[in-house]
């Protein structure tokens, strides 16, 4: 499996410096990939009844595309991938354009992990319809590729119109590989059709097997290999010690998890430094 560290939004604060060791840290422990997590804005849980959500205006969002493009300068190998990019959201054109220019600074590092969200906060705010996300997503996914693959699109859908344009500098993959997150059934379903690859949001159990082995019945009805689809598993740095670490990423590795990913966020960690320190003892721990 190919390990990957979470970039800890949330806890490794503003400082340039900070973002840029954390990244060349992970990259010379020989992780093969770092994870981002995308929001644009955050709610002011205060002005809302029952707010039960994980984040919220206090909480810090470095933005993916930007970040990358930061990063992209100061490593050299390792893959940045988002975990996830919220679709809908965002104008597709500008996605493409975005991802391309990602792809093209890192030379050909970018995996885009995309879903619908939650929050309809930043809908509102962003001038997209939060009802209709999931049936537009198919569409931005459709249209993502073909940005990529061709130079020049000439495409109308439901939600989008493109005529005879295109994006220039095209990625250095053609396409970037889409990933997908999520566990609704429409989710697992559209992954099945469309998807180079799956962020399930649980743990590597019986049910969780389960849950993997209905995804690869319907990559199978869909006509593709279950191979073809990438899986990611993920493990909390709070949730045990080296044993129990060891025994999740095996039980990820039966499961067919081709990558897997720390989150150290949550653990009660301090300043960039902690969380530097915690994805070392984790990478020494699975690694032997």
């Amino acid at each position: 499996m190919q390990t990957g560290a979470i970039f800890p939004q949330t806890e490794i604060g503003s400082d340039p410096v900070a973002v840029r060791d954390f990244a060349q840290a992970a990259e010379e422990m020989g992780y093969q990939h770092l994870l981002v997590f995308d929001h644009i804005l955050g709610a002011d849980a205060s002005k809302r009844d029952q707010w039960d959500r994980p984040y919220q205006h206090t909480d810090m969002f470095h933005e993916p595309f930007v970040l990358f493009g930061y990063l992209a300068g100061v490593t050299e190998k390792i893959q940045m991938t988002t975990g996830i990019l919220i679709l809908p959201q965002r104008q597709t054109a500008l996605v493409a354009k975005q991802a391309a220019a990602v792809d093209v600074l890192t030379r050909g590092r970018l995996r885009l992990g995309i879903g619908i969200g939650w929050n309809d906060v930043e809908y509102e705010a962003l001038g997209e319809d939060f009802g209709n996300r999931g049936q537009r997503s198919s569409e931005q996914i459709e249209l993502l590729r073909m940005f990529w693959t061709q130079d020049v699109v000439n495409y109308e859908g439901r939600y989008h119109k493109v005529s005879h344009a295109g994006i220039n500098p095209p990625p250095v993959q053609r396409p970037i590989p889409l990933w997908f997150g999520g566990g609704a059934p429409q989710v697992v379903r559209r992954l099945a059709r469309l998807g180079d690859g799956w962020f399930p949001q649980f743990q590597p159990d019986s049910e969780g097997q389960e849950k993997i082995g209905q995804m690869k019945e319907l990559v199978k009805s869909a006509g593709r290999t279950p191979e073809s689809v990438g899986i990611e598993g993920r493990i909390n740095y709070g949730s045990g010690n080296e044993d129990e670490w060891n025994k999740l990423a095996a039980a990820w590795d039966e499961a067919g998890a081709t990558h897997l990913s720390v989150n150290t966020m949550k653990s009660g960690l301090q300043g960039p430094d902690e969380h530097i320190e915690a994805i070392r003892r984790f990478k020494e721990a699975i690694t032997g």
